[in-house]
């Protein structure tokens, strides 16, 4: 029997019964969001409108929306379950895996992406490199949103099937029917208000896990001591001091494929080529504005490990029970890494506070759902249908067909829910797909933007074989695991190293292919690259502009702070 048979075999007592305040509460939210896609209905009758928001979205509703889509129940369960796994490292996936790229992308990518006011990341590769590399990143892309909604599917129905007992079918269906119709209503206008709302809700919510999980530790320095008794000869704690060695921390990996496999390509893969993150920023009424967005998004992304990585450390040092992969899960009647955050929510939050708690995870979901969907929706709708199917249809037509392949989105994503529970965790799937998918594309806009020698037919070949190397080294592993000492550069590394490892030289594949046949190719003329490429395009300057108002003072901030935090968690 498979694994998903026998989690819908299995009946685990339920972690918590909520009461009709905490009914209440729920329904309340479900209430509003559908009501806000109503509201915004008449506002999307445009492309530009459903597509874009109309370019028309101040820098902190941005900035919020672009963090806030990626702050979803993969965030909320899958990180705290990988910093049960893994400790204090999984920090590493919020500071050194997100701040300098968000940084990166507003101060040096944001000019090319709206200057050009392409639609999305592979509308740029179109204008920079043409069809072929547009074509290419378009269908991986869709598909690779359609596999990462599955997450925010398989997430939602573990947490209402183990903290409620709800029936899995009934949470994937009633969820998934909601956040289709208001983002097929209001479009990504309405996916950002609701994104707005639901990070206020999913901090609400999820603080009070680790201020009330704290207290009963007593304080940090007390949570590091349990840890260090109940884990004895694992340094779950440490952020940088163990990966001087692969076997020196929880996750087999040294400092090298933390800080370029996860610091350097997929982190500034997914910033700063990931549509879905891209497409808030994208919606920002000017071009400071969508400089800001990033900014500001960085200083909250460097917040939430505090609700987030904190939950799955004080199950480390707080639970009586030890917590296994999911199918050791299934096979012996125990909980899974993923079920740390649920568990947490059970033994600290009440009647009316557990609601609004499994509200900020159903928020979660939504956000992250709705996020996926609309990226996918416009993806879909202009760099395949429209650019490959029919060119020359109306703007109308081009909104519907938005809006269909909305729901049809929804209802893949559902297909793909049972994809995840082939995997230890939720976060090493989500890794394997950005190795797959986001390190080499980042190889390719990065040279795109930064290099003018670079040519379409160097752009394509590098693209594919980026993405090709990739999926090649995984199947690899899979046939073979004494690859993996080849791969991860250690025969002890677990699957998260494996991924920041195979990211690094699937990036490393699609620059050297692109270089070399870029060499061998004719690059385009200089007028055609104005507005797409460093040297040939005139940046709007901010000369006379307040040091306060400049969004290059404001990264350096953020920029200081993440250093220091980072030297004491050392």
């Amino acid at each position: 029997m498979n694994p998903l048979a026998l989690m819908l075999a299995a009946t685990p007592d339920r972690l918590i019964v909520l009461n009709p305040v905490d009914l209440a509460i729920i329904a309340i939210y479900f209430v509003a969001v559908l009501m806000i896609g109503f509201y915004l209905k008449e506002r999307a009758s445009t492309g530009e409108d459903f597509f874009l928001a109309g370019r028309e979205m101040t820098a902190w509703i941005a900035g919020l929306a672009f963090l806030s889509a990626n702050l979803g129940s993969l965030e909320l369960m899958g990180w705290a379950a990988a910093s049960y796994q893994y400790g204090i490292l999984a920090t590493h996936w919020y500071w050194i895996g997100a701040i300098p790229a968000m940084l990166f992308l507003g101060v040096v990518m944001m000019p090319f992406y709206y200057i050009s006011k392409t639609h999305s990341v592979p509308g740029y590769l179109q204008l920079r490199f043409g069809e072929g590399a547009r074509g290419l990143s378009a269908v991986t892309f869709a598909f690779m949103t359609v596999l990462m909604s599955g997450i925010n599917m398989y997430s939602m129905a573990l947490v209402m099937k183990v903290v409620l007992g709800w029936d899995i079918n009934f949470s994937i269906w009633v969820s998934s029917i909601t956040v289709a119709i208001y983002v097929a209503l209001g479009g990504l206008r309405s996916a950002i208000f609701n994104e707005v709302l639901q990070f206020v809700l999913i901090w609400l919510g999820a603080a009070l896990i680790p201020i009330l999980g704290l207290i009963e530790a007593g304080g940090w320095t007390n949570l590091q001591a349990r840890i260090a008794t109940n884990w004895a000869g694992q340094n779950f704690t440490s952020l940088w001091s163990t990966l001087g060695t692969f076997e020196g921390n929880p996750m087999g990996i040294h400092w090298t494929g933390i800080v370029l496999g996860l610091g350097w390509v997929i982190s500034f893969g997914y910033w700063t080529t990931d549509f879905l993150v891209v497409q808030r920023v994208l919606a920002a009424k000017d071009l400071r504005a969508a400089k800001m967005a990033p900014i500001i998004g960085a200083w909250f992304k460097m917040l939430v490990p505090f609700i987030v990585i904190l939950p799955g450390l004080l199950g480390l040092g707080l639970l009586d029970m030890k917590l296994t992969g999911e199918a050791e899960a299934i096979a012996t009647g125990g909980h899974s890494y993923n079920e740390v955050l649920p568990l947490m929510m059970a033994r600290y939050l009440g009647p009316g506070l557990l609601g609004l708690g499994i509200t900020a995870l159903i928020a979660g979901f939504m956000s992250g759902m709705a996020g996926n969907v609309s990226a996918f929706a416009t993806v879909w709708t202009y760099d395949i249908y429209r650019a490959f199917m029919k060119k020359d249809a109306s703007d109308s037509h081009y909104v519907s067909m938005g809006r269909w392949c909305t729901i049809v989105g929804v209802l893949i994503s559902i297909g793909t829910a049972y994809l995840v529970m082939q995997f230890l965790s939720i976060m090493d799937y989500v890794q394997a797909l950005f190795s797959f998918f986001i390190a080499p594309l980042f190889g390719t806009v990065l040279l795109g933007m930064l290099w003018k020698r670079a040519t379409p037919a160097g752009g394509f070949w590098g693209l594919l074989a980026g993405t090709v190397s990739s999926i090649g080294m995984w199947a690899w592993v899979k046939a073979d695991p004494t690859a993996l000492s080849i791969i991860a550069l250690s025969p002890n590394a677990k699957d998260m190293a494996e991924n920041m490892y195979r990211a690094l030289w699937s990036w490393i594949v699609c620059v050297v292919v692109t270089v070399v046949v870029s060499y061998m190719t004719k690059p385009k003329p200089i007028e055609e690259l104005q507005g797409l490429v460093y040297g040939a395009t005139e940046i709007p300057s901010e000369h006379g502009v307040p040091l306060m108002s400049k969004p290059a003072f404001w990264a350096w901030v953020v920029g200081a702070v993440f250093v220091v935090l980072n030297v004491i968690f050392w």
